[in-house]
């Protein structure tokens, strides 16, 4: 199975292109990767730093991701997107795929009833305990139009990377793409939602999976949403007021990098044993998410982070970064160095 990991480029406020290239270098030679998923926004940055990468010879899983915008909005800019992609895959095509679109029953607007995120997954959550899969149909026809219009300007390698439950018409996607968690909740049926997606026929892709950092995360059920106190965190992004509150987890934890580290490895054992092509791990670096001494403002505890970041000084590992790699960094290394 592949060696990769996510890189989610809006975790940085400015792209720094150096550091971007060092960061995936590591990933490279360190962690022993050989693809990485680029998550973002903006397309130029991501384009920029899917240079980078495949300069460096890895293989680039480019996902253009415009959140929480409706379906006409959406599908303009996944068209654009692909534009650019053709590009970077004409230079590399033996190393280039293309994600359309992440999780967007829950992430894009007019598939699941909700104003936001949270107000989406609620209801998600609540319609498929009622039997409801009305939302199928909605992100089918969605990805039926994005799939025909993009694969109108770009001519690779396509996939969505889906929620487990969501029931995508794979006929349209070269590969199949799934983010699929070892949650608490699904631990024991884990393989076992995987093998209707196995028996396809096309490679099977984990195009993300992670664990948090503090004690617990393997088993209290709330990985998906994390522990951070949503409402400081919200003011804190606010102007001028944000200056003044600083962003804390919600209640006392305990950092846990062997649990983590465990964990990462536990699963790619298991895709491994399970029959699964590829696995990115997410995510390399989760650079707003602070480390700290001070455990309910140590942020790191609530990031999927093989690092964890530093809001002043310099790691000892890479003295030029501002992060140093946790117990997770070393044993997914170690067991991509093995596989």
């Amino acid at each position: 199975m592949p060696g990769s990991a996510g890189y989610n480029i809006p975790t940085r406020a400015r792209l720094d292109l150096a550091t971007a290239e060092r960061e995936l270098q590591i990933a490279r030679d360190d962690l022993h990767c050989n693809a990485v998923r680029l998550i973002g926004l903006e397309v130029d940055r991501l384009v920029q730093v899917a240079q980078r990468a495949l300069a460096l010879g890895l293989e680039v899983w480019l996902s253009p991701a415009l959140w929480g915008r409706p379906p006409d909005e959406t599908l303009h800019y996944d068209v654009s997107a692909a534009e650019r992609a053709e590009e970077l895959r004409q230079q590399h095509p033996d190393r280039f795929v293309l994600v359309l679109g992440s999780e967007l029953t829950l992430f894009i607007q007019g598939i699941m009833p909700g104003g936001d995120f949270a107000a989406r997954t609620r209801e998600a959550f609540t319609r498929i305990k009622a039997g409801d899969r009305s939302a199928n149909d909605r992100l089918n026809d969605f990805l039926g139009r994005a799939s025909t219009a993009v694969r109108g300007v770009y001519h690779g390698p396509l996939t969505y990377a889906s929620l487990i439950w969501e029931d995508v018409d794979w006929a349209r996607f070269d590969l199949i793409g799934v983010d699929h968690y070892r949650d608490a909740r699904i631990k024991d049926r884990y393989v076992e939602m995987l093998q209707p997606l196995l028996t396809l026929g096309k490679p099977v892709i984990n195009t993300e999976f992670g664990m948090r950092t503090y004690r617990g995360a393997e088993s209290d059920g709330t990985l998906g949403f994390g522990v951070a106190d949503q409402k400081r965190v919200g003011l804190h992004h606010l102007p001028l007021v944000g200056r003044f509150v600083r962003e804390r987890l919600n209640g006392d934890y305990v950092r846990d990098e062997a649990m983590q580290a465990r964990e990462l490895t536990e699963t790619l054992t298991i895709l491994d044993a399970a029959g699964v092509d590829g696995a990115f791990v997410a995510e390399f670096v989760t650079a707003g998410a602070m480390f700290s001494l001070k455990p309910r403002y140590d942020l790191d505890m609530n990031a999927f982070a093989l690092v964890k970041s530093y809001r002043h000084g310099k790691g000892t590992t890479y003295p030029d970064m501002n992060w140093e790699p946790k117990k997770s960094f070393h044993a997914v290394a170690n067991y991509y160095a093995a596989h």
